[in-house]
């Protein structure tokens, strides 16, 4: 146990627990740091050598989990972990003995879980801990997809945008960027699967890649509309529950509007991981340039917001 200094907590008379402090120390009880840190341990730097040592895997995980939690740059997160004592904390970084880790090592750890497509593998991971604690896949699945924007300007190095994004209109608005397909289980709204695409990929050219294979209902928006044979093909036990669209020479019906309504009612518990995403996350915008890098963040953000709304299962005691 280290010696406690005059920046610790326990000499500071008045102060009490904030927000993020509790956070964090959920986060910090119910993520399974170990089964994480193996899987990239393999492609982790040994370190060999009369140079310095590489920091240790689990602390670079928790900084970079810390960049999806608050929405932080490579030069941000280093800059909040000197600012914030509590995710200095978290990481387990005492300033009265060693610096954080600057941007460059940030950096760094972010580009080898790219080039080794380790979000996949962690969103995989950190779904098999959920099902070993028992919020198991059940057989309904939502299927959905949200569009996150890129910068359109082109006002950069290279003057143009990036050409791995690509516009689209959602009603009588155009958008630039890139867009996450997820499928959430109906029972617990855990994400079971992700894809990333450009924006101008129709949500239903995605669909066979959102199911799991054992469902027997399909809910979906009317971009999913007509995709029945999709699902049967996916899923042969699935009933398709996507809702109905009207069409200029067949306008819905008062029996379509309420059917559509019903099926609404279940569908709308695919918003509830896009909330997490995007209005606690923070991920609106596309942070790097290219669509590899954002499908890496795009699965870790997925896998993480599985972990935040199941912690107050994870959390009960046994």
């Amino acid at each position: 146990m280290r010696q406690q200094t005059l920046s610790d907590e326990g000499f500071e008379k008045y102060r009490k627990p904030t927000r993020r402090e509790q956070f964090l120390d959920e986060m910090d009880q119910i993520i399974p740091w170990s089964e994480l840190s193996e899987v990239i341990e393999p492609f982790y730097p040994k370190g060999k050598g009369a140079g310095r040592p590489p920091i240790g895997v689990e602390r670079m995980l928790r900084i970079h989990f810390l960049q999806h939690w608050f929405n932080l740059s490579d030069p941000a997160v280093e800059e909040a972990l000197y600012d914030s004592r509590a995710m200095r904390r978290f990481v387990g970084i005492d300033l009265g003995r060693e610096p954080a880790p600057d941007e460059t090592t940030i950096c760094k750890f972010r580009h080898l879980l790219e080039r080794h497509n380790l979000g996949d593998r962690l969103f995989a991971l950190i779904a098999q801990y959920l099902q070993e604690n028992g919020l198991k896949v059940s057989t309904g699945t939502i299927v959905d997809a949200s569009i996150i924007n890129a910068p359109s300007s082109t006002k950069n190095r290279k003057g143009q945008r990036d050409p791995e994004m690509h516009q689209t209109k959602k009603g009588n608005q155009w958008y630039f960027g890139m867009k996450a397909h997820i499928g959430v289980d109906s029972k617990t709204k855990l994400i079971h699967s992700v894809a990333a695409t450009p924006a101008n990929v129709h949500d239903s050219q995605v669909l066979p890649d959102l199911l799991h294979g054992d469902e027997t209902r399909v809910w979906g928006d009317s971009a999913y509309t007509g995709q029945g044979e999709v699902i049967r093909e996916q899923s042969p036990k699935a009933k398709d529950f996507t809702n109905r669209k009207s069409h200029r020479s067949r306008p819905l019906t008062d029996a379509d509007h309420a059917s559509n309504r019903t099926k609404s009612r279940v569908r709308a518990k695919v918003e509830h991981p896009f909330l997490v995403l995007k209005q606690i996350f923070g991920f609106t915008k596309v942070r790097y340039r290219g669509l590899d890098k954002n499908a890496n963040r795009l699965f870790v953000a997925c896998g993480l917001v599985n972990l935040y709304m199941a912690r107050r299962v994870l959390l009960r005691p046994t």
